[in-house]
């Protein structure tokens, strides 16, 4: 079982006034004191979590998060109106425990990742920088850098000519994403929703773990029927809103951030060097010679054990037998005498894949049956 504490909310009102904060260790600060060796107590342990609830209040406001009328009748500590945003908080902690977060974020350019058409604008027309038309753009630009950084996958689906796009990526000053962060780039006039099957394809992931983002309400609603299983965002026509609505998304949590998935954006680019480099072989078996692959097979421990959760939650396609194990339950797997639990590390030329591969194997006297097998994608 995973465990949620909420930590306690620092209230704006004290009996004292404004000699609040001259008071040793007054209302307010025993409360900041108290929130602070909570978060310290569930750093520690492994299936305990702390929900920010102070913060939760601090963003919807005190006085409609908490109703006197509504405390007095009926007992009620969060107002009946808000009990929805914060049932949405929850389902947070809920969808990565199963395996219902997405992984990649999927881009327009046009008026989302820049203001204005670079094909009609021009290089030096398009909006995005320091400029008040310009700021908007920037700072969705960094929130999108950040998740990257964490381990999301960005891609781009754009109608417009590449060279265009690829030179405002590559050298507008301003640009804040580059050619890098980016695991897959489809710049053209295809149809968007043979993009997105391509994009899918090329990062040998389900639509059901992309998002799309864009401007278009057309390309929008085309990629919603078409595609069901993609989360489609609805994008407000205001720019200035678009970080807030990223922001408030619930679907690209983690319960654990791993090692690996710190270098996933890396490990992409890896990879796309792979298929330059598979283009140029003149076969798959002397490509496979060149690439040096080098595979490490390892026991579960303290390292390896939230990387092998992740991936018996989230792996799909080459999964033998689909059995899903939170960590704490891999832990004890690990653990037991009668269980072999162990994962496979790669690496080649281009770089470290990280952990790829596990298996689970239960031990009844000579008789062993395989319970995990899989590999990443």
């Amino acid at each position: 079982s995973k465990l949620i504490l909420t930590n306690f909310v620092i209230p704006t009102y004290s009996p004292y006034g404004i000699y609040e904060n001259k008071i040793e260790y007054g209302l307010k600060e025993m409360i900041k004191d108290l929130n602070d060796k909570l978060e310290t107590l569930t750093q520690n342990l492994e299936s305990v979590y702390c929900f920010d609830m102070n913060g939760f209040v601090t963003r919807f406001g005190e006085h409609n998060v908490f109703n006197f009328r509504e405390f007095f009748f009926g007992d009620v500590k969060v107002s009946i109106d808000y009990i929805p945003y914060l049932a949405y908080d929850f389902m947070g902690y809920v969808k990565p425990m199963l395996g219902l977060t997405k992984k990649c974020i999927v881009l327009d350019l046009d008026n989302t990742l820049w203001g204005g058409i670079v094909g009609e604008d021009g290089f030096e027309g398009i909006k995005i920088g320091q400029n008040v038309a310009g700021k908007p753009y920037a700072e969705f630009q960094r929130l999108l850098l950040s998740l990257n950084q964490r381990g999301i996958i960005l891609a781009i689906n754009s109608s417009n000519n590449f060279d265009d796009a690829m030179k405002v990526i590559n050298e507008h000053p301003n640009m804040i994403l580059k050619e890098e962060n980016f695991a897959c780039l489809k710049i053209n006039w295809n149809n968007k929703v043979t993009n997105m099957k391509e994009i899918a394809a090329e990062l040998n992931i389900g639509l059901d773990s992309m998002v799309f983002i864009d401007d278009d309400q057309v390309n929008r609603e085309m990629i919603s029927k078409n595609l069901p299983e993609v989360l489609v965002i609805n994008l407000p026509k205001d720019p200035s809103k678009y970080t807030s609505t990223l922001m408030a998304l619930n679907d690209f949590n983690s319960l654990k951030i791993t090692q690996d998935d710190i270098n996933r954006g890396k490990m992409y680019l890896q990879e796309r060097k792979r298929k330059d480099f598979h283009g140029s072989a003149t076969n798959l078996e002397e490509f496979f010679k060149q690439l040096n692959i080098k595979i490490k097979i390892k026991n579960a421990d303290k390292f390896t054990i939230p990387r092998i959760s992740q991936l018996t939650l989230k792996t799909n396609q080459f999964n033998l037998t689909t059995k899903r194990y939170q960590e704490e339950e891999i832990r004890q797997i690990a653990e037991n005498n009668n269980w072999l639990v162990g994962c496979a590390q790669v690496e080649d030329k281009f770089g470290d894949n990280g952990i790829t591969g596990v298996f689970i194997i239960k031990k009844e006297n000579k008789n062993w049956f395989l319970d995990t097998f899989l590999l990443s994608c």
